[in-house]
């Protein structure tokens, strides 16, 4: 399980480095994403599903925001053959993906089955059996949000009043700009 770990950090490391390294601006968002669904990938080995639910959401969004806009900057485009070590590149990195994918659901416990049943020294049994008599709340769903991990939450709820309140800044100003103004200056080599 180490090794394909392993395999998935230098997955994201070498997607970091091709991020940094091309000049085409399509090929840095689609590395960027690699990256983070890289990360993902290392917290279902990590068996931490639920960690991984949010960045999945993030990533798809962020993926798909960065496209339409690198695309509305004015992309070119290829019409002639493309490069076939590229090519070769993405196909084998999409099969490497595919690969540690299916390995690391593979691992994951059966659906309906808890992870901490699993592992009985987990916080997760620890909330389950002492919960109502650290707590006092007779729902352990609250009672892990509110108690076990106020801060947690409260971080949470952080970030998403603060992504709300960028988005209305944006679309605030957005609204208010003049009818002649360009919406997208266009990229300069």
């Amino acid at each position: 399980m180490f090794e394909l770990l392993g395999i998935v950090i230098l997955f994201t490391t070498i997607a970091a480095i091709v991020a940094i390294e091309t000049r085409d601006l399509l090929g840095v968002v689609v590395s960027i994403s690699a990256v983070g669904f890289g990360l993902i990938i290392a917290f279902f080995f990590m068996l931490a599903p639920d960690v991984a639910i949010v960045p999945i959401v993030v990533e798809v969004l962020t993926l798909i925001v960065l496209i339409r806009a690198t695309l509305r900057v004015g992309l070119k485009s290829f019409v002639g053959n493309r490069d076939l070590f590229g090519l070769m590149v993405t196909a084998t990195m999409l099969l490497v993906v595919f690969i540690v994918s299916m390995k690391v659901f593979q691992g994951l416990p059966k659906f309906g089955a808890p992870v901490f049943a699993a592992i009985p020294d987990t916080p997760g049994m620890y909330y389950v059996t002492n919960g109502l008599r650290d707590t006092g709340a007779a729902n352990m769903v609250s009672a892990v949000i509110l108690d076990y991990r106020a801060y947690d939450t409260l971080g949470e709820a952080t970030v998403l009043f603060t992504a709300v309140m960028g988005a209305i800044s944006i679309i605030r100003k957005k609204a208010r700009k003049a009818p002649s103004e360009p919406e997208v200056q266009e990229w300069e080599d």
